[in-house]
């Protein structure tokens, strides 16, 4: 027994004298892998010169990583059993790396295309693997600070993507916002290799290769993604391609979940969701990733249509969130050692909804500083609902499971996100539409006011040089495109408040959640 426990000691020493350094290592695999999927949005206009491809097709060059990163995350946990888990770390790495240095050369549109995929195909085990690491490397009452730096790459890198993107674009061009990647890349890889191992009690090698449950996961997930990207473009259920592809996606997912409870060595495994704790997080998950990733679409595309900023300025915009994500991440993984995990979740989500209650009320006079204050409150407000939720998520996960459900809870954040990108293209469409049609109906001859700002208008366009016979019609367009700005900014507010509501309902889940005391009996979950 002695020789037993001189030899666990042993063991255990170097993770405990590295954690930190462990932590800085899988951090630099979960930004760059998280920060992929929002780097590219400020980039796709100048793409679409280099491509000669229009917005509806560019948009794949973020769908082709989507697709091939989604697939990754939910099979790492089985992968991690074949390969082993620093293996197939090291091996993302490099076709991550690879896949960026392919896109910032491509020269076609297929060639961008092919080249994400590949770089998706990287990218999508890097966050799933370095949660597990994380949650293994540091003692159960340090679970909140892990989750902490855990976050800061996770919920840091979609802040940060759009200002780091478009200054990068506007610099030097698109291309380096993949060239970025592979200084940053080879430094992960070198101290993966020093710094990462694999645990002894993690399984090692599959007896067969689950072929149905892999095709099955990739038609249902290449299917609801493919929906979710198109579908406001072709107008949803109204297009038969979207109807066909909702269906197959629908039955491919329902088939997986049945054959995957019956194998024995599952490429994902479901039963893990018997988890009180993992399912209820993975749920607020989704909609996380819904606000989360949604506002850092949303914002941008606000500032840039609407206000007539550049892709850096339309970057910074962001920056107040970005900061204090920074400082509060830290502090919410303190408070987690020492307060309930359910006052946590509430109080962040209050700070939420406060600041979706500001972003519903923003107006076209607005400027950047008017931002700045209902972006602090959500930066603080996100650290509190994530750390918790991801420390409570894995805390009474068995150790061996640690990857299972690593890869599950990222995956529901995920297809939060993707989820959120359809959801904002199509309020913002439909929007648009009904807040356009309810302001041209006060635009009437028998409307004062209306007659009244069309002189105005008509009066300073001649006084501005204008022919006096155009400047009428003249007046009418400009009257046109105001309606149209309205309209968007309407369109805005409206996604503000169905964000806001998404959050409001989750409300009730915090209850399910265990308290300070539940999660410190993590520890005690059977090996």
């Amino acid at each position: 027994m002695t020789g037993t426990a001189a030899l666990h000691a042993n063991q255990e020493r170097p993770r405990a004298i590295n954690k930190w350094v462990v932590a800085v290592t899988v951090m630099f695999g979960t930004f760059i892998a998280v920060m992929d999927t929002s780097v590219v949005n400020v980039s796709l206009p100048h793409m679409m010169g280099s491509f000669g491809q229009d917005l509806s097709s560019i948009t794949w060059v973020a769908t082709s990583y989507s697709i091939a990163a989604i697939i990754l995350v939910t099979m790492t946990g089985w992968l991690s059993t074949l390969l082993g888990r620093k293996r197939l770390y090291l091996l993302s790495f490099a076709v991550f790396t690879a896949g960026s240095i392919l896109s910032g050369t491509a020269r076609s549109f297929p060639q961008m295309l092919l080249y994400r995929t590949i770089q998706g195909i990287g990218g999508g085990a890097l966050i799933p693997v370095s949660q597990a690491i994380l949650a293994e490397t540091f003692p159960t009452r340090e679970q909140g600070m892990a989750m902490a730096i855990y976050g800061m790459g996770v919920v840091l890198a979609p802040a940060i993507g759009p200002i780091f993107g478009g200054w990068l674009t506007d610099t030097y061009g698109w291309p380096w916002i993949f060239y970025i990647n592979v200084p940053v890349s080879i430094i992960g890889m070198f101290m993966v290799v020093a710094f990462v191992e694999d645990p002894a009690y993690l399984r090692r090698g599959v007896r067969r290769v689950d072929w149905l449950g892999i095709v099955l996961l990739t038609v249902a997930l290449t299917g609801m993604q493919i929906v979710l990207e198109r579908g406001q473009v072709l107008n949803w259920f109204e297009s038969r391609f979207i109807v066909v592809g909702a269906i197959v996606s629908g039955l491919s997912l329902l088939v997986l979940i049945f054959a995957e409870l019956r194998t024995s060595e599952p490429v994902v495994n479901v039963r893990i969701l018997r988890n009180v704790p993992l399912t209820v997080t993975s749920t607020m998950g989704v909609v996380f990733g819904i606000g989360l990733f949604g506002t850092s679409f949303m914002l941008p595309q606000f500032t840039q249509v609407l206000l007539g900023y550049s892709a850096f300025e339309a970057g910074l915009v962001l920056m107040p969130r970005a900061l204090t994500l920074l400082i509060f991440m830290p502090v919410a993984g303190w408070l987690y050692r020492y307060l309930d995990a359910r006052l946590l979740v509430l109080c962040g989500m209050a700070l939420i909804l406060w600041s979706f209650y500001d972003l519903a009320q923003l107006s076209l006079q607005v400027g950047i500083w008017d931002l700045v204050p209902m972006l602090l409150i959500m930066g603080i407000g996100i650290p509190f609902v994530f750390v918790t939720s991801t420390s409570v998520s894995l805390s009474t996960v068995a150790r061996r499971d640690m990857t299972d459900a690593s890869s599950l809870y990222t995956l529901a954040r995920t297809v939060g996100g993707n989820v959120g990108y359809a959801l904002i293209a199509t309020l913002m469409a439909r929007g648009q539409q009904v807040h356009r049609a309810n302001l041209v109906g006060h635009i009437s001859s028998f409307n004062p006011t209306f007659l009244s700002y069309h002189r105005q208008v008509t009066a300073h366009l001649t006084q501005a040089g204008m022919n006096p016979t155009l400047a009428p019609q003249a007046g009418y367009a400009y009257i046109n495109a105001v309606v149209n700005r309205q309209a968007t900014m309407l369109a805005y507010n409206d996604v503000a408040w169905v964000l806001g509501i998404l959050f409001l309902i989750t409300v009730p889940l915090i209850l399910l959640l265990p308290g300070r005391a539940a999660g410190r009996q993590s520890t005690s979950a059977p090996l």
